[in-house]
C-alpha cells in the first residue's frame, strides 16, 4: 500500500496557549486503510484531524513545526480549496455543515460548487442517497430530521464529492446505538466497495474496532501508541491507565487473564469472545463446571 498521509515530527501550538496541542507526532496512513484515533477529551484528536485537512494552519493561528503531507505534498502547498476536494471532513455537530433548506439541496450543494454536470450530479445523488438510506428524506429540511438522519446527511454531503480521504470527527457522539450502527454500516460499505481511506475519531469503540485496520492513541498531545487493531488492544492495561475504556468483551477477558483463566489474545468482538468463552468452559474440570 502507498502512504497517502505522512506526518513527521509535527508540533502545533495555538496562539495564546502555554502547551502545544500536538507534540512531535509521527504517523503514516496507508491508502485504502481505516484508522481509528482515540484518546481522552483534550488530547489533540480534532487538532490532528484539522491538520490533515489543511484547516490547520489555514484557518487557525499558531506555531507549526514539522511536516504534514497528503499525497506527498505539504498541506500548506495546496491552492485554496484544492486539498478539500481530496479530503472530506464530517464534524461531530452535523448542523454546523448545513447550508440548504432541503436534504436534496444540501447533498447537491457541494457538487455544484465543484462544477459537476447535471448528469454527474444526478448519478452521484442517487448513489449516495441509496448508500445512506436518505431517499425518503430528500424534500425534508435537514434541521427537522432526527439526529441520526442529520449525521447521515452530513456524511452523504461529503461523500457526494467523492474525496479520496474521509475524516470523521466523533460522528456518533450524539447518536443512539442503532444510529451508530447505521453510520458504521455506511463506512463498512465504503471500505469494501470504494476502498476509501477513512480516519475515524471516536469514543464508542464497539463499532469502530471491527472496521479499523489500525488504531492510534493520543494523550495530552502526544501519540503514545499506534498499531494494528488486534495487537493495539492487547495493551489494555496501558489503555485503561490513559483513560481509554475498551469494549466490555475486551475488559471481561482482560479480567480473566489477570485471574489466570485466559492466556490468548484478547477478543475484540462479541462473536470471537463467545468462541473463546466456549473453549474456556469446555476445558474446565467437571466438578468446577457443575459448581458454576
Amino acid at each position: 500500500m502507498s502512504k497517502i498521509i505522512e506526518i513527521e515530527d509535527y508540533t502545533w501550538k495555538y496562539l495564546n496557549t502555554q502547551q502545544p496541542a500536538l507534540n512531535k507526532i509521527n504517523l503514516t496512513v496507508d491508502e485504502g486503510s481505516v484508522i481509528g484515533i482515540i484518546g481522552p477529551n483534550g488530547s489533540g484528536k480534532t487538532t490532528l484531524a484539522y491538520s490533515m485537512d489543511g484547516l490547520i494552519p489555514g484557518q487557525y493561528n499558531g506555531i507549526k513545526q514539522g511536516f504534514v503531507q497528503v499525497f506527498g505534498k505539504e498541506v500548506e502547498s495546496y491552492a485554496k480549496g484544492e486539498l478539500q476536494r481530496l479530503v472530506g471532513v464530517v464534524f461531530a455537530d452535523p448542523e454546523a455543515q448545513f447550508t440548504a433548506m432541503t436534504v436534496e439541496d444540501e447533498l447537491v450543494f457541494g457538487m455544484e460548487n465543484l462544477g459537476m454536470s447535471i448528469a454527474e450530479i444526478q448519478e452521484r445523488l442517487e448513489w449516495v442517497t441509496e448508500l445512506t438510506d436518505l431517499t425518503h428524506l430528500l424534500e425534508k429540511p435537514p434541521y427537522e430530521i432526527s439526529g441520526g438522519q442529520k449525521q447521515r446527511v452530513a456524511l452523504a454531503a461529503v461523500l457526494a464529492m467523492t474525496p479520496k480521504i474521509l475524516i470523521l470527527d466523533e460522528p456518533t457522539s450524539m447518536l443512539d446505538p442503532l444510529s451508530r450502527r447505521r453510520i458504521f454500516g455506511v463506512l463498512s460499505r465504503l471500505k469494501e466497495e470504494q476502498q476509501n481511506t477513512i480516519i475515524v475519531i471516536e469514543h464508542s469503540l464497539e463499532n469502530l474496532i471491527p472496521l479499523a485496520d489500525r488504531m492510534a492513541l493520543l494523550y495530552e498531545g502526544e501519540l503514545l501508541l499506534e498499531d494494528e487493531t488486534q495487537p493495539f488492544f492487547q495493551q489494555t492495561e496501558f489503555l485503561l491507565a490513559k483513560g481509554v475504556f475498551p469494549p466490555g468483551v475486551v475488559k471481561f477477558f482482560y479480567e480473566l487473564m489477570k485471574a489466570g483463566r485466559y492466556s490468548g489474545n484478547l477478543p475484540l468482538t462479541v462473536e470471537t469472545a463467545q468462541s473463546e468463552l466456549v473453549k474456556i468452559l469446555t476445558g474446565l474440570p467437571k466438578q468446577e463446571t457443575k459448581s458454576n
